[in-house]
């Protein structure tokens, strides 16, 4: 018993002291302090140990606040003076999706690595210019799709690789109104990149706009075919992410992205399905799944839907421990032509 003892007290010390050893050599600034920020990437920071120098922000009346809310930051209106400081290694922007682009560019243009909040910008023809003043600059870029880097898609990606034939998918976005944005680029961008990622390029076979607030949608990837219904007009108290992807040996279930499921298909012989022959046991895998009863680090939806690991791989690209991130301009070529088809074709139909 005394050994054990030992044992579990050495494991546990080892497991606290590695939660202290996030350390970053340099300082960052953040331009933005809104509900997202606060609640999903602030937090973030926080546990990394990110060095805030500055907070910057439109209001100057919320510059007092800021400063006692985080002490030791000190809180502007003037992204320049981040800009000038040679202390700032990196700079994270989370405002409003069209105030982005013109940040985003101030940011590359000083040589600064820059983690930008999704949508980067309004069109495929911004993101080009962005491209373009990235590779000028050399800097490091991570674009805030974070799902990208959520556990589950790390496993489907693997999974999907070993899938011989071509797959088909079933995928429902269903949230409530958005009068304040653009909800094909705000809100729609997510699982569409989700889909671009796993699957490719992908091409319009079929697109209807329901009403003001649905978009139904089938899609054609290299390897893959969809059909997907994306919509405003459910209720943000339900709202729900799902997906089903068919494949040869069996279908992937994901719900929320808090769980992850793969359910075996019946074997089929010269076309007679087995199962309707002899009696048989229906075999689902768990393949992932958010633990709500245990309070740790890897159990937080900040982590299982890819806040975590989006923000600690920009951090770490900027110090110099990993040479590359998941989400550059570049990897968002394929989303962002689809969007624009996507709404091309919408607007050719009205």
């Amino acid at each position: 018993m005394r050994y054990t003892k030992q044992l579990i007290d050495r494991y546990k010390h080892f497991r606290s002291t590695s939660l202290l050893r996030h350390g970053n050599l340099g300082k960052y600034a953040f331009v933005g302090i809104g509900n997202h920020s606060i609640n999903n990437l602030y937090p973030v920071l926080a546990f990394l140990h990110v060095p805030l120098k500055y907070i910057c922000c439109k209001s100057a009346d919320k510059l007092p606040l800021i400063e006692w809310a985080y002490p030791g930051v000190h809180a502007t209106t003037s992204l320049q003076e981040i800009l000038a400081d040679e202390e700032v290694k990196g700079v994270f922007v989370s405002t409003t999706p069209q105030a982005h682009f013109a940040i985003a560019i101030e940011v590359l243009k000083s040589g600064k690595a820059l983690f930008v909040e999704k949508p980067p910008c309004q069109s495929l023809d911004e993101l080009v210019q962005l491209m373009d003043l990235q590779r000028e600059h050399g800097t490091i870029v991570e674009v805030g799709l974070q799902k990208r880097n959520s556990p589950i898609m790390c496993v489907l990606k693997k999974e999907l690789k070993k899938c011989k034939d071509s797959v088909c998918y079933n995928l429902k976005y269903l949230t409530g109104a958005y009068p304040e944005g653009d909800a094909l680029l705000d809100l729609f961008i997510h699982p569409l990149d989700c889909m671009a990622y796993l699957f490719g390029d992908a091409k319009v076979k079929y697109v209807e706009s329901v009403g003001k607030h649905t978009l139904m949608l089938i899609l054609e990837h290299h390897c893959a075919t969809g059909m997907l219904e994306l919509s405003t007009g459910y209720s943000w108290n339900d709202a729900k992410e799902q997906w089903a992807i068919n494949t040869d040996s069996g279908v992937y279930e994901m719900g929320q992205f808090d769980s992850l499921t793969f359910r075996h298909k019946p074997s089929v012989m010269m076309g007679i399905p087995m199962e309707k022959v002899f009696p048989c046991r229906k075999t689902t895998v768990s393949l992932y799944e958010r633990n709500n009863f245990i309070p740790l680090q890897e159990n937080n939806q900040i982590v299982s839907q890819g806040y975590y690991d989006t923000i600690k791989g920009f951090v770490d690209a900027v110090e110099g421990k990993n040479k590359c991130t998941l989400s550059t301009f570049e990897h968002l070529i394929h989303t962002y032509s689809l969007i624009e088809n996507i709404r091309n074709l919408v607007m050719i139909k009205k």
